[in-house]
């Protein structure tokens, strides 16, 4: 269909001011498109249809007194093209996600935006650049330009600071940084038990509570909630003050944690943002080198020396969602004998045959069902009454405009990332033209044999399965918004017919959304927070079911 917008748009020039602390810049210059005047535009953009509207383009070399033109022909979302935004007043604004140069240990010398402590957020990372808010007052069929400046630095992030229940655990990695060429390291926000400090003789279990970057130890709190907390609502969930539901849970963990009959044991959440994403997937990667070795042959074992870990396999357990539920399962198979339980919600895409809902080996396009005559979009997100928030189509345009190379920081970038092979250029390969959407066979054949993990344990079951006995966990929503269910489904077919049985479960919660727990008892906007305490119980058996003759059952066992 022809664009029925005029054929050249006016143009909007961001400028990079004189004042600036760098001599020149590379990166990705965002400019965002608002009506809503209340919040600022960075913080509106998202991948939903509701998203504030965004252009972006690379820059290299730039210099102070420069800028780059946004015209008819740059890829936008929501809107795919500058000349479709309709004439009227918005705020605009622009931000400058900074890259730094990589030389990596192979040889390849590639730019991408540092993880500089705000868990990959351009909107917010420290460093970057970005303007004021203005208004202005567009018309495509203009034809001079507006003129927006970037003047403001994003402030530096302070190292969080211990508390009587919270450590910071700070690792430089040997083998990240070798593969990177710098120093890489890994952050560990570690939950310590009731009187740890007066207890040196105890060694403790430990669990590693997998996800996507922790600013903190999340869902803790020694307070009840504020007084005077302004709530912020939950639409998702329906609740005029959600943020109050989050604070009590959290208090609640808390008085949980420190009662007599708690298990003292340690629990740590892992900083390992990278220049891709929030989070590394806790696996060896072509793309961003071996961190699941760093992990559990590195980080793990200095943690515990410091923090009294027992050190040992049957003492150390993993959970988490989505992007956590992925990686406990991920490390439990990959280092079967390193840990003893993995505890898995909502996991990322566990069967390759359905990523989210593309079969990335039979489907020749991730975007569109295709037949004969016609065409449908495929639909990768949905609520519990199957209402749809985007398609795929327009997640990897909202990607691509953030981002080319894989450099979004996006949920199908990181996918590319973490199991494509690299490319020539030093970047990973996509598993499909994120244009057009056609599939690329040979990436993901690789993607199969190295990270499809339904297809790895059907492979390998007769050396994993005697190893994987009883440790493998999946809960997920039967109305999952980003249908990872699907997989899950693939999952368990395998699982329930596996020689020799797995022994462990997998649980569907009925009509619950992303990210349920496996507790059918509670609604998801409960379950959801509740994963420090839910899985506890079910260590503690694996635990009695797995110790060895002569462990340590006891020094941790103090009242």
């Amino acid at each position: 269909m022809a664009l029925s917008a005029p054929a050249v748009a006016q143009t909007v020039r961001v400028q990079l001011s004189l004042g600036m602390p760098q001599a020149e810049y590379d990166g990705r210059v965002i400019l965002i498109f608002s009506r809503n005047e209340t919040v600022e535009p960075r913080f509106q953009v998202e991948r939903g249809f509701a998203s504030a509207q965004i252009f972006g383009e690379d820059v290299d070399g730039w210099r102070a007194g420069q800028s780059v033109a946004f015209a008819g022909g740059v890829t936008g979302y929501p809107i795919a093209d500058l000349r479709g935004v309709p004439a009227g007043t918005y705020t605009v604004q622009a931000v400058l996600h900074k890259y730094d140069s990589y030389h990596l240990a192979n040889g390849k010398s590639v730019k991408l935006p540092a993880a500089r402590g705000a868990g990959q957020n351009w909107r917010k990372e420290p460093g970057n650049l970005y303007s004021r808010p203005q208004r202005i007052t567009f018309d495509p069929a203009r034809r001079d330009a507006i003129t927006v400046t970037l003047d403001q630095v994003m402030p530096s992030i302070a190292e969080p600071k211990d508390s009587e229940f919270v450590r910071f655990f700070k690792f430089r990695s040997p083998s990240l940084s070798k593969f990177w060429g710098r120093d890489v390291f890994l952050n560990g926000h570690v939950l310590v038990p009731k009187d740890f400090d007066k207890h040196p003789e105890a060694r403790f279990p430990i669990a590693v509570f997998h996800g996507h970057f922790p600013e903190g130890f999340g869902g803790f709190r020694t307070t009840p909630p504020e007084a005077d907390l302004k709530c912020v609502p939950a639409a998702r969930f329906d609740e005029p003050c959600y943020n109050r539901i989050e604070q009590q849970e959290a208090y609640d963990f808390y008085r949980k944690w420190v009662s007599p009959d708690f298990p003292r044991m340690l629990i740590v959440e892992i900083d390992h943002s990278n220049p891709y994403f929030d989070d590394s997937y806790a696996v060896n990667s072509a793309n961003l080198g071996p961190y699941g070795d760093a992990i559990t042959h590195e980080f793990l074992p200095a943690l515990e020396k410091k923090f009294q870990g027992l050190g040992q396999g049957w003492a150390r357990f993993l959970y988490g969602g989505s992007t956590g539920g992925w990686e406990a399962l991920a490390a439990q198979i990959f280092y079967p004998d390193a840990y003893n339980g993995a505890f898995a919600a909502c996991p990322d895409t566990v069967d390759f045959r359905q990523t989210k809902v593309v079969n990335i080996y039979d489907d020749e396009n991730a975007f569109w069902k295709i037949g004969p005559f016609g065409r449908v979009e495929r639909m990768v997100n949905q609520n519990y009454l199957g209402h749809v928030g985007w398609t795929n189509e327009m997640e990897n345009r909202y990607e691509r405009v953030l981002g080319s190379k894989s450099r979004s920081g996006g949920q199908w970038d990181i996918w590319d990332a973490v199991y494509s092979p690299m490319g020539e250029d030093g970047y990973p390969l996509p598993i499909w033209d994120k244009t057009t959407g056609v599939i690329d066979k040979k990436v993901a054949a690789h993607w199969r044999e190295n990270y499809d993990l339904r297809h790895i344990l059907e492979r390998d079951w007769k050396t994993l399965g005697p190893k994987l006995r009883g440790k493998l966990h999946i809960y997920v929503g039967d109305m999952d918004n980003f249908h990872l269910n699907n997989a899950v489904y693939l999952m368990e077919e395998f699982l329930e017919r596996a020689d020799p049985a797995y022994e462990g479960e997998v649980k569907y919660g009925d009509r619950a959304e992303h990210c349920w727990n496996g507790d059918p008892s509670l609604p998801n906007k409960i379950t959801r927070l509740r994963y420090n305490s839910m899985y506890v119980p079910k260590m503690m058996q694996r635990i009695q079911a797995a110790a060895p003759k002569g462990a340590d059952l006891t020094s941790w066992r103090y009242r």
